[in-house]
């Protein structure tokens, strides 16, 4: 995380700074592959885990360990600052790879062998505060080899991809014996790469705030400092360095996905309940579609000009309209994972480029941090309460009422909009 926030050392065009010469593009591949790699096997793992989940225990167990996964998003950003600013970025992969990789493992199996499930959503909260912390710590790296949006925007398109990929394999996969333990290999071993491209680690952790000159008593011949002026020394020091959190546009972000998200990430068990578990991969071939055109899609809407206020209620909109659909026919599942995958990544980017814009410098990685947290917060009230309000053939229901809540609200805010508009014009 504290890449972003850190200049990132001269390099020449072609060549960057590290010892033999390596070229960037060398180094963007090779954090690219170990990315893909990586989201493959989580992918793969964590769509084999929620159709055991739901197998086993229905929607309301895959609601359960879908909710711990989003808590440990949550916690994943104080504990991600606080590395940061402690450990240099390569100690900072190994130790989060390694603690990912290991529950990885540990919790599929704990499931398959019929563990309390309070404790396996204990371990994949613990696995999902790793494996955020890895990846923002990758995406440190790339942003410290090319820095232009670009090379950031492939690297999430490329994830995406690669992650409908998994997700597809795992639906198509027979539950035996020899497809489990290839499901387990792939699984542990594909957080190898990110593992080894950790040791040429470009980021070095946060500095440490300097101490300033403090006023001394030289009372008795001893210079020390005065407890007053200690206090305030320590104050404007962390006054200095605090991150001022836009608490409003975070709520805001959070709420539309408490109304929006619930489905979309609860699509795996969804999708298994209402159509057959080979229709979880033409789902997540969909969703890996709506997110490629979302680039496309947020174009558009930024012609418009619409308020955050009037745009951010709408995406949520296009979250739920599929899912109006989606009880009736398999190709109602996929036009709302489709919708899902274009409004839901529009959503975050703009919401995330709005905070960027408008964060102090020096602080955008730990805002960033907080708009996933509070995204996911929202996300993980919403995929908890589902389950308890309907069953799955009547998600439909739910996604329609909250489709006309958030119309209701985007509406109210473009009508306070025009109103304030009316007024400036007015003659004075």
């Amino acid at each position: 995380m504290a890449a972003t926030d850190a200049a990132a050392p001269h390099r020449s065009r072609h060549r960057t700074a590290l010892a033999g010469g390596r070229r960037r593009t060398g180094d963007k591949r090779e954090l690219l592959v170990a990315g893909q790699e990586d989201s493959f096997g989580l992918a793969l793992g964590w769509t084999l885990f929620n159709l055991v989940a739901t197998q086993r225990g229905g929607l309301a167990m895959a609601a359960l360990f879908n909710a711990a996964m989003l808590l440990g998003v949550v916690l994943s950003a104080p504990v991600t600052g606080w590395l940061a600013r402690h450990l240099h970025g390569r100690t900072l992969l190994y130790l989060a790879g390694a603690t990912e990789a290991t529950l990885r493992v540990a919790t599929l199996a704990a499931l398959l062998a019929g563990i309390d499930g309070r404790l396996v959503a204990a371990g994949v909260t613990v696995m999902h505060v790793a494996a955020y912390a890895g990846f923002a710590a990758m995406r440190a790296e790339v942003a410290a080899v090319d820095a232009r949006p670009r090379a950031m925007t492939r690297y999430a398109l490329s994830i995406a991809a690669v992650e409908a990929a998994g997700a597809s394999v795992a639906a198509l996969l027979p539950l035996h014996r020899a497809a489990l333990a290839a499901v387990f290999v792939v699984y542990g071993l594909s957080l190898l790469p990110t593992i080894l491209a950790a040791r040429r680690s470009r980021v070095l952790s946060s500095p440490r705030n300097a101490p300033r000159a403090l006023p001394v008593d030289r009372r008795d011949g001893v210079e020390r400092p005065t407890r007053v002026e200690r206090r305030r020394a320590e104050a404007a020091a962390r006054a200095a360095t605090a991150v001022r959190l836009p608490f409003a546009v975070l709520a805001a972000g959070g709420g539309v996905m408490l109304l929006a998200a619930g489905p979309t990430l609860l699509s795996v068990a969804l999708a298994t309940e209402l159509h057959g578990r080979h229709a979880v991969a033409g789902a997540a071939a969909a969703f890996s579609a709506g997110c490629l055109l979302s680039s496309w899609a947020v174009d558009r809407a930024g012609r418009l000009r619409l308020p955050a206020a009037v745009l951010w209620p709408l995406w949520g909109v296009g979250m739920l309209l599929g899912w109006l659909l989606a009880p009736a026919h398999v190709a109602g599942l996929f036009l709302a994972q489709f919708l899902s995958g274009l409004s839901m990544t529009a959503f975050e980017g703009g919401m995330d480029a709005r905070l960027a814009q408008r964060a102090r410098p020096g602080t955008v990685t730990t805002v960033l941090a907080w708009s996933a947290s509070t995204r996911a917060l929202g996300s993980a009230v919403a995929v908890r309460t589902l389950p308890a309000l309907v069953a799955a053939p009547a998600v439909g229901t739910v996604a329609g009422t909250a489709a006309a809540a958030l119309a209701l609200v985007s509406l109210g805010a473009m009508v306070r909009t025009r109103l304030r508009s009316g007024r400036s014009e007015l003659p004075a």
